[in-house]
């Protein structure tokens, strides 16, 4: 907030505040097309995977496990993570769909 006051004192000695409004403005857009736009496209695309996924797909979780989907419910799956061995697991925890296909 300091910050900002100091912005808006240095440009009235100069001529007015609507300098560094624009400065602020210009920040505040490339922050959103370099941050948070890509960001939520990403998140978008791995939420349409994941509505996608269908049993034998092959995934990676939010802690690491990689296995292949073996039974899908209504907001968790059925992980085989090795012979014999499966995981039951929410669907929020899938943060990627058939990894190097």
């Amino acid at each position: 907030m300091n910050t900002l006051l100091m912005f808006f004192a240095a440009d009235a000695e100069g001529g007015g505040g609507f300098t560094s409004l624009i400065f602020l403005a210009a920040i505040f857009l490339v922050f959103y097309l370099f941050i948070i736009r890509p960001q939520s496209k990403k998140q978008k695309e791995i939420q349409n995977k994941v509505s996608e996924m269908k049993k034998g797909d092959k995934v990676v979780t939010s802690g690491g496990m990689v296995g292949i989907v073996s039974a899908i419910e209504d907001d968790s799956i059925m992980l085989e993570v090795d012979k014999d061995v499966k995981v039951k697991l929410l669907k929020n925890a899938i943060v990627d769909v058939n990894p190097q296909k």
